[in-house]
């Protein structure tokens, strides 16, 4: 039997538990959305998660999830938005997309554009980044999807009750 330090122990563990958690906050923070976190459009099927930044900045610096994106920004309210692409006739993960999101409040008064970047969570990638969801609100998150063999992007947009 090989004996792990208990900080490589420790790493893994929390790399694990954050996959498991990512995917379980990614179902749950779409059902507190107004839309189900779910949509299709133009044979794609998007599945979109916001969670606080906080779960990410926990990790140390050095940690793959700690850095990610540039590491969790400061500021008010951070949210980390996740979003899942698939291919609606063969239910395949899409995993060479390009996504911007764009996030809104109420009115548009303010946005917020983010190049959503490619993650590697649990063997299977999913795309995120973060934004500042400063006050209670709802916010909108439209979502241009262009994938390479489409001749135009998708545009889906997403509804979020942030308190």
């Amino acid at each position: 039997m090989v004996k792990r330090k208990p900080s490589t122990v420790r790493r893994l563990f929390a790399g694990r538990t954050l996959s498991a958690t990512l995917a379980a906050l990614l179902v749950s923070a779409g059902l507190a959305s107004a839309d189900d976190g779910y949509q299709s459009a133009d044979g794609t099927s998007v599945y979109l998660g916001i969670m606080p930044a906080s779960v990410v900045r926990g990790h140390p610096s050095d940690h793959e999830e700690g850095a990610m994106h540039g590491g969790a920004p400061a500021g008010r309210h951070p949210q980390h938005i996740v979003v899942a692409v698939f291919d609606t006739r063969t239910s395949d993960r899409i995993e060479n997309a390009e996504i911007v999101a764009t996030v809104s409040s109420l009115g548009h008064v303010s946005h917020e554009r983010i190049d959503l970047e490619p993650m590697s969570i649990a063997g299977t990638i999913t795309y995120g980044g973060f934004a500042n969801f400063p006050g209670r609100s709802r916010y909108e998150i439209e979502l241009s999807i262009s994938i390479p063999d489409r001749d135009r992007p998708t545009h889906l947009t997403f509804s979020s009750d942030h308190q």
